[in-house]
């Protein structure tokens, strides 16, 4: 591009076992706001660190206003023009929200901070961003929509020709989120540039010039969002070219099996993440959940087990209401969660495959607080056979086992419990073709057993060759079920694109 302002050619960016970013090629217009979407993994946080300087590629050509750059820490991008807000804000909720709009550029008297100076340009920040705070305050005295729109209001006062954007709607109110679009139209009106990144594509359509579609650390599609409906944006981000079926409209739950459910969740509410939602769970049943990045699967799931704090809602095991609601209250009701992310929240590497197997059932082997090794010993080795766990022997270290074979020891931990609802989030992703067909089987096995089971999965050939019943999400609500022969790709995505 001829005028563009910032410029990649050819970035890569490894990590040990992946390339985040695969010859990536990017440029950006003056006066442009600039969408990038992709789904989880795609590699869109990892553009906004090599950005914003706190990651370095590994080849490749970053250049501003034509000038060629490298950017070894934020204070560089910045000093090249580049000023970013995070998705997790780096702010200090300590200090007043003057001395965080002005972090490391505080203005200054005789070498001296002029607080009555930064303070009054404070003053005149927040006031542009519509907010009513006292800026002498500590940040930290103000919800999570002020916070956010502080480090909006950061970046967007640095005077930086190009301002990248990660989520900046993440915890806005709709209110808040109006005054943002005007503060990037005030932006683009001063010839300054934005890169937006966002998983909601009603805001690549409310305030996007251009859109940039990432899947694998790979660049798909560039090009306008005037004339790019929904449904091809979507499949684009997920790599699959479908038209909408015929019963893509639908906005009704579909007709449900008479059997009583074992699990009902009603009115799961909290604030900018979950709204009412309401879904069951059968015996012998697998309920797929399906949505784009940032449509409230796993916070539905999260919920349920007790591990996500909300607003309102209720759930009940066997008609019976789990009141006080915990992780090991939901263990104890029957309820189990396999985490998306094996390695933060699952597996513990430096336990064996016997003590990993072994965590979350414990209370039910032990006796009298005493845990009986030769009753753990059977329960082991039973699950390590019928799940073919391969190991050395049980006492193996969890960290030398490969993707897949740790996905099945953490099946194997919930299993232990004797559960009566097993929610799975994402347990197919990263492991072999083998591995994975052997998961997809057990999760056919278990349902056959009587479980109830929820899938969440990224994958839409896996939802719809698994499961009885798909439950629709977007922007953490329901939009709609779908259930026998109109569990369809064609149909998930006509609703994933609303």
């Amino acid at each position: 591009m001829a005028d563009a302002i910032l410029d990649m050619a050819g970035v890569v960016r490894d990590f040990p076992g992946t390339r985040a970013l695969d010859h990536v090629s990017f440029a950006l217009g003056r006066g442009e706001v600039h969408a990038v979407v992709g789904e989880n993994g795609a590699g869109k946080s990892t553009l906004v660190k090599v950005l914003a300087g706190v990651q370095q590629p590994d080849a490749g050509i970053l250049r501003v206003a034509g000038e060629r750059v490298r950017l070894a820490s934020p204070r560089d991008a910045e000093r090249a023009g580049i000023s970013a807000v995070h998705q997790d804000a780096n702010l200090v909720p300590q200090m007043s929200v003057a001395r965080n709009l002005f972090l490391g550029r505080e203005p200054r008297r005789h070498g001296l901070i002029n607080v009555a100076r930064m303070n009054a340009l404070a003053a005149g920040i927040v006031t542009g961003l519509g907010l009513r705070v006292d800026v002498r305050r500590p940040l930290g005295a103000y919800e999570t929509g002020v916070r956010q729109m502080v480090a909006v209001g950061r970046a967007l006062s640095a005077g930086t020709p190009v301002v990248v954007l990660d989520e900046p709607t993440a915890g806005l109110e709709p209110a808040e989120a109006d005054r943002l679009f005007a503060a990037i139209a005030a932006v683009r009106a001063e010839g300054r540039s934005v890169v937006y990144v966002t998983h909601k594509l009603s805001e690549v359509e409310a305030v996007c010039d251009r859109v940039t579609v990432l899947r694998d650390g790979r660049i798909v599609h560039t090009g306008p969002v005037a004339g790019l409906d929904r449904l091809r944006l979507v499949s684009l981000m997920l790599g699959r070219r479908v038209t909408p079926g015929p019963t893509a409209v639908l906005g009704v739950p579909a007709d449900e099996p008479a059997d009583e459910p074992i699990l009902q969740a009603t009115g799961l509410t909290r604030r900018h993440v979950l709204t009412d939602v309401s879904i069951n769970l059968r015996p012998g049943e697998v309920v797929g959940l399906s949505g784009l990045l940032g449509a409230g699967r796993t916070e539905t799931a999260r919920a349920i087990a007790g591990a996500l704090p909300l607003d309102s809602g209720q759930v009940t095991v066997s008609g019976a209401s789990l009141r006080k609601r915990s992780i090991a209250g939901a263990i104890r009701a029957g309820v189990g969660l396999l985490p998306d992310n094996r390695k933060a929240e699952g597996i513990v590497g430096t336990l064996s495959v016997r003590d990993n197997i072994a965590l979350a059932a414990l209370p039910r082997l032990a006796r009298a607080g005493i845990v009986s090794e030769a009753r753990l010993d059977k329960v082991v080795g039973a699950l390590m056979s019928r799940l073919r766990i391969k190991a050395t022997s049980p006492y193996q270290p969890a960290s030398e086992l490969s993707g897949g074979t740790q996905q099945k020891v953490l099946l194997a931990r919930w299993l232990a419990t004797h559960p009566r609802v097993l929610m799975l989030d994402e347990p197919t992703r990263g492991i072999d073709v083998g591995s994975k067909a052997e998961v997809q089987s057990l999760i056919d096995d278990l349902a056959v057993d009587g479980l109830a089971v929820m899938l969440i999965s990224s994958d839409l050939d896996e939802i719809v060759g698994t499961c009885d019943r798909v439950v629709v999400l977007r922007d953490g609500a329901i939009v709609s079920q779908l259930s026998g022969p109109d569990i369809t790709e064609k149909n998930i995505m006509s609703l994933l694109a609303g």
